[in-house]
């Protein structure tokens, strides 16, 4: 039989665990007045692969926000791209903004839309590692928000699920 102690210090550490992940998660989502950004993450590259791409999920509160540029330690430079099918062919181009309607949601997905194109990558993106991005609005200035590297599925459900 546990002792009362024994049995209230289990309690307490399964508390503490539990508060601890719900910060992880918190910690994922980042807020300021205007805008808020869901569960940045980026797509695994193989080795030697010079560009990246990573997707954010932008809700803009109660005025438009307009997102204009964005850098990051891991590349030389990141550019906002648009990925549409153009007949049979993927196309891509760079475009100089991405404007976000108040009260609206702009979802970043692999497979088409906008993205962040990591170029000139200074080692290849590895799952399971993280990295800081900073992201430049025109309205605002800058948000800092920490990317993880998770595979497609993974990071577009995990991103999914932080809309209520």
């Amino acid at each position: 039989m546990l002792k009362p102690t024994a049995w209230l210090g289990g309690i307490l550490l399964i508390s503490a665990m539990s508060i601890s992940m719900a910060s992880m998660a918190v910690a994922h989502d980042v807020k300021t007045e205007a805008l808020r950004i869901a569960h940045p993450f980026a797509t695994p590259t193989p080795p030697g692969a010079v560009n990246g791409a990573a997707y954010i999920d932008i809700t803009a509160f109660s005025e438009s926000v307009t997102l204009i540029g964005a850098s990051s330690p891991v590349s030389s430079n990141v550019e906002l791209h648009d990925m549409q099918m153009d007949g049979d062919i993927m196309q891509m181009r760079h475009v100089d903004e991405i404007r976000i309607q108040a009260g609206e949601t702009y979802t970043m997905r692999p497979g088409g839309g906008f993205h962040l194109m990591l170029l000139g990558l200074n080692e290849p993106l590895k799952e399971g590692e993280r990295f800081p991005l900073t992201l430049i609005f025109a309205e605002q200035g800058d948000v800092e928000i920490e990317v993880w590297i998770q595979s497609a599925q993974e990071g577009s459900e995990a991103a999914d699920g932080h809309h209520h």
